[in-house]
C-alpha cells in the first residue's frame, strides 16, 4: 500500500479534502509546493488528459507516487462550459470571485440553471506507470445567482445541491464529502487502491 504521495495541486481546499479522505488509510498527502514541484500547464480539452499530465509531472519531480485531479463545473445551458477551464474561466490570475461573477453574468436571463461538477482522479505509482489508477465522480445541482455559505471553494457558493437544497459552501464537510464529485471519485479510488493492494500481496 502507498504510504506517502504528492498531491499535484496548489489548491489548499483540495489538500484539506484529500488529507481528510486518505488519512484513515494511513496515506500521508504532501502538497507539491513543499517538494519543489511547480505547476504545469493543462493544455488538453479533456479532464482525464490534464490529470494524467499533472500526475506524471509531479511524480517525476518529487520521486513519489502522485495523485492529480482535474475537475470543474459543467453548465448545461453553456454547452458544458466552463468545464476544463473552470479554474481560469475569467482568465489569469485565477480568482474564484471573478470566475463566479463571469458565470452568473453568462447565465443572466437563462432559465435552465442545471449543472454538474465532474472530477477525475489519476494516481501514478511512478512517472511512467503504465497502469495509472483512475476514478471519476459527478455531483448534480443548479447554479444560483446569490451566493450562500462560507465554506467550500471555487463555485461552491453558487452551486445548489439538488438533494439537500444547500449550496456546496453551506454543507458541512462530512456531508459534502458524501455528495460531492471529488468525494465520490475519492471513494472509488480508495476501492481501487485496496483492490491493487490485495493483488500485490
Amino acid at each position: 500500500m502507498i504510504q506517502r504521495l504528492v498531491l499535484a495541486s496548489g489548491n489548499a481546499g483540495k489538500l484539506r479534502e484529500f488529507r481528510r479522505l486518505l488519512e484513515p488509510l494511513g496515506i500521508e498527502v504532501m502538497p507539491q509546493a513543499e517538494l519543489g514541484v511547480t505547476e504545469i500547464d493543462e493544455p488538453h480539452s479533456t479532464f482525464i488528459e490534464n490529470a494524467l499530465v499533472k500526475a506524471r509531472h509531479a511524480s517525476a519531480l518529487a520521486r513519489l507516487p502522485a495523485l492529480a485531479d482535474d475537475s470543474g463545473i459543467c453548465v448545461d445551458a453553456l454547452g458544458g462550459a466552463p468545464g476544463v477551464h473552470s479554474a481560469r474561466f475569467a482568465g489569469d490570475p485565477r480568482s474564484d470571485a471573478r470566475n463566479n461573477a463571469k458565470l452568473i453574468d453568462a447565465l443572466r436571463g437563462v432559465a435552465d440553471r442545471s449543472a454538474h461538477y465532474y472530477c477525475v482522479l489519476v494516481l501514478v505509482r511512478s512517472p511512467d506507470d503504465p497502469e495509472p489508477l483512475i476514478a471519476e465522480g459527478t455531483w448534480h445541482g443548479r447554479v444560483i445567482d446569490t451566493p450562500r455559505g462560507h465554506s467550500g471553494f471555487g463555485y461552491d457558493p453558487h452551486f445548489e445541491d439538488l438533494s439537500s437544497g444547500m449550496t456546496g459552501a453551506e454543507l458541512p464537510l462530512e456531508t459534502k464529502n458524501t455528495l460531492s464529485h471529488r468525494g465520490k471519485a475519492m471513494r472509488a479510488l480508495i476501492d481501487r487502491l485496496r483492490e491493487a493492494s490485495r493483488h500485490a500481496r
